[in-house]
């Protein structure tokens, strides 16, 4: 094995553990739901859904429900379609979690309290979202699945 292949093994691995923490608290939440679950390992990414997870998603406090949330390399979609319509935007989430690694969920909400405090939505207007839309925008899917944006139309 060649030096550089030895040397990008490491990094990945090195990014996997940097995202382990916030990994471990998607895996974590996920296990009370976990009854009727669909599993799967997509592009180095967990991928779960099931009937008691959707429901949770659809019910979020402060939102109007998501189809899918990225937490280290789990994702956690309300089931195999929205997981598939939502792959490239999570998959953003996902880089972005092995950048932060342990500081992406404080500096999230502290880019929604950023846009609220703006005058702006603090979701759409998240930065870390924006990156997101930027290369793929799940939201056609979203309002073909019952999610309504906050204070938005229905």
């Amino acid at each position: 094995m060649k030096l550089y292949e030895l040397m990008g093994r490491g990094t990945r691995a090195c990014r996997y553990v940097w995202a382990m923490p916030n990994s471990i608290i998607g895996l974590l939440i996920f296990l009370p739901f976990a009854y009727r679950c669909h599993i799967a390992r997509k592009d180095g990414v967990i991928e779960l859904c099931s009937p008691g997870l959707a429901w949770v998603l659809r019910n979020l406090p402060l939102s109007s429900g998501v189809i899918a949330l990225t937490l280290g390399h789990v994702v956690l979609g309300r089931d195999q379609g929205c997981l598939a319509a939502s792959r490239a935007h999570e998959r953003v989430h996902v880089a972005q979690y092995e950048r932060w690694g342990p500081l992406f969920l404080p500096a999230y909400l502290l880019a929604t309290v950023v846009a609220f405090v703006q005058g702006r939505h603090p979701y759409e207007d998240n930065h870390f979202e924006r990156l997101a839309f930027a290369v793929a925008d799940p939201r056609p899917v979203m309002a073909r699945r019952g999610f309504r944006r906050i204070g938005g139309p229905t």
